[in-house]
Parts: structure tokens; C-alpha cells; sequence
């Protein structure tokens, strides 16, 4: 038996979104603990898996505010470090009126990217069943290089890899960059879960389908996750593909997490199912589970402490 179900590696930042304005007519903006690893974790932990996260904080009232906000959800905290030099993360997040987010980092360096390869814990993760990662850890030298220790330790335990690129473009250095190091998790991992704008950004492909085709062409990755927004969701495998539309919800207010909480779903089904060749039926169920808790989380304010439960998301179905 593993000692965690999910062991993620990545940024845990906070992430400020506005609330309304105050008395004087300036924005008012809330302090949310954020970062896509630990979403994907938060979720997992309501569908009662044990997890754990490997990741840098700054030493600073912030870094408190989120080592306090994981234990809270009870994501395992065993590999998260403190940095005295540099402080945490912090993103500030815009959302437009039809919901969707710009986003602007304080991350110059942050906290985050001080995760060298000396914080990676082989243990951790050896002892994992699967190992998640994304590819803001992956932006910058130090991060990178503790990044792909963490690749390598997993890939020689043979444990499960789960990678969500979540393409940041302010945190690169130029897109060339981007593409080079995103395609290198696509080398390295046996789930992934990608969006619509990042499929098309990535293969120059404007068709979802042609885009994915020449991704399991080129990596040849078992399972791919599709997510389209308000569209649904697709899965692909080496001979199925499925689509399942979304829930659209009357009371959505932003799009934060929703793509974190899909993804976790979709671990989750794996760790219940066990991992194998899905069938087409299997796949319908893995993404209405996963579409109706992301469509849940839109309807809420922040996403790391306010995920749903396996029951309200059953309600909904």
C-alpha cells in the first residue's frame, strides 16, 4: 500500500481576486490560497484520498496563511519548504465579465521557484500512486532542475504520471521556452490534461481532434483529457473518444479551479478503478463525474478550500 494516493509537485501561491470596491471606489481584493497542484489536491482529499504536496513557501504571513489553509483541507505537508530569502508567490487575478481571468504575478523570483532539487524527497513520491505534476514548476532553472529529479524518481519507481501544463504566459521568459519544456511532461506522463487553448496553442492546430491526434502521435500518452470550457469535456485513448457536455450552472461566478477539480475527478476514478484501458462507457462516467464537480466549483468564490463533496456532486447527477 502506498503511503499517499497523490503525491503533486508545484506552485502554492496566493492568488488575489477582487471582491467588490470599498467606500472610497478602489477594488477590494481577497487573499486566496491558490496554485494548480494544490487545487487538484484539495478536490482529492474530499473524495477521501490521502495526498501530499512537495513545494516552496516564503517564510512571510502569507507562507502561514497557505501551510494553514493545506493543513485545513488536509493535504499532506511533508515536502513543503520555507524559503527565508524569498517570498511567497502572489498572483492577482482579474475576471472579466463573461467569467474568464487575466492574470498578473509577483514572481520575480518567488518562492516557488526556489524548489531545488535537494527539497525533492525520493521517498515521497516513491511512495506514491501517482505523482502530478504541472509546468509552472518548470519555468525557471532551480525549479526545472528539482522538477525533473522528481520526473526521473517517478518514472523509476514506475509510478503513475498526471501532468496539466497550465500554460502561464506571463511567467515565461519567451513561448519558444514554453513549448520546449511543456512538451518535455508530455515525455514523461501517462495522464494528461490539457485545455482547449493550450491544445491550439501548442500544435498549431485550430480542430481539437487533428491537435490531439498528432500529440498521442508524437508522445504517445495513454490517456488524454480534453477540457473545452462551457463545451464539456473530451477523452481520448489509443482507440475511444468521448465527449460529454458540461453542467452550465445559472449562479457561475468565476472559472478558478474548475479545471483542477476535472482533473482531480479524473484521478480519482483512476484510484477507484484502477488503471487499465477504459472503455467508452468508463470514460462517459469518468468525465460527467468530473464535469459536474468542476461546474460546482464555478459557482464559488477561490477553489483550494471550497471544493465540493462526492455527495454534491452526486446530487447534481
Amino acid at each position: 500500500m502506498s503511503k499517499y494516493d497523490v503525491t503533486a509537485l508545484g506552485e502554492l501561491l496566493i492568488d488575489f481576486t477582487e471582491n467588490g470596491t470599498s467606500a472610497q471606489g478602489n477594488p477590494v481584493l481577497e487573499a486566496n490560497p491558490g496554485g494548480a497542484p494544490c487545487n487538484v489536491l484539495s478536490m482529492l482529499n474530499r473524495l477521501g484520498h490521502k495526498t501530499n504536496f512537495i513545494g516552496k513557501i516564503g517564510n512571510d504571513m502569507f507562507g502561514d496563511q497557505l501551510e494553514a489553509a493545506l493543513k485545513e483541507v488536509g493535504i499532506g505537508t511533508d515536502g513543503l519548504m520555507r524559503d527565508n530569502e524569498v517570498h511567497t508567490t502572489l498572483a492577482f487575478v482579474h475576471t472579466a465579465p463573461d467569467g474568464d481571468r487575466e492574470f498578473s504575478f509577483y514572481r520575480n523570483p518567488g518562492a516557488d521557484m526556489m524548489l531545488s532539487e535537494d527539497d525533492v524527497d525520493a521517498e515521497q513520491i516513491k511512495n506514491s500512486t501517482i505523482f502530478h505534476f504541472g509546468s509552472l514548476s518548470m519555468t525557471d532553472e532551480v525549479c526545472r532542475k528539482a522538477t525533473r529529479k522528481a520526473i526521473a524518481i517517478a518514472e523509476e519507481a514506475g509510478i503513475l504520471m498526471s501532468y496539466d501544463p497550465n500554460l502561464r504566459e506571463p511567467l515565461w521568459k519567451s513561448m519558444d521556452l514554453a513549448k520546449e519544456q511543456i512538451s518535455y511532461g508530455l515525455e514523461h506522463c501517462n495522464i494528461l490534461k490539457i485545455s482547449d487553448n493550450e491544445i491550439q496553442w501548442l500544435t498549431g492546430k485550430e480542430d481539437y481532434d487533428e491537435g490531439i491526434a498528432m500529440v498521442q502521435e508524437k508522445y504517445n500518452i495513454p490517456l488524454i483529457l480534453l477540457s473545452l470550457g462551457k463545451t464539456g469535456s473530451r477523452a481520448y485513448t489509443k482507440n475511444c473518444r468521448v465527449e460529454v457536455p458540461a453542467f452550465i450552472q445559472e449562479h457561475t461566478i468565476e472559472t478558478t479551479g474548475a479545471g483542477d477539480t476535472f482533473g482531480a475527478c479524473i484521478l480519482h476514478y483512476v484510484l477507484e478503478h484502477g488503471w487499465k484501458e477504459y472503455s467508452e462507457a468508463e470514460l462517459t462516467e469518468m468525465l460527467t463525474f468530473a464535469n459536474a464537480a468542476a461546474s460546482i466549483v464555478t459557482t464559488r468564490k477561490g477553489a483550494l478550500r471550497v471544493m465540493p463533496t462526492k455527495e454534491e456532486v452526486e446530487a447534481m447527477l
